[in-house]
């Protein structure tokens, strides 16, 4: 009863443990996504500021 009691704790924790884990992949997925968008739309503004200042020079 007791080794069957301890085995269940353990899978709980587990499931806890992995639960939490995947929780955080997600959260860290979702701030890549969004760190990957500003980078691309800061590149987007850098390049036209930078065709623009070029062009006003000709």
């Amino acid at each position: 009863m007791r080794a069957m009691l301890w085995a269940v704790g353990v899978v709980a924790g587990a499931l806890i443990l992995l639960g939490l884990l995947l929780e955080a992949v997600r959260w860290l997925v979702i701030i890549g996504v969004v760190a990957l968008v500003a980078v691309v739309v800061l590149g987007v503004v850098k390049g036209r500021r930078a065709v623009r200042h070029s062009a006003g020079h000709r």
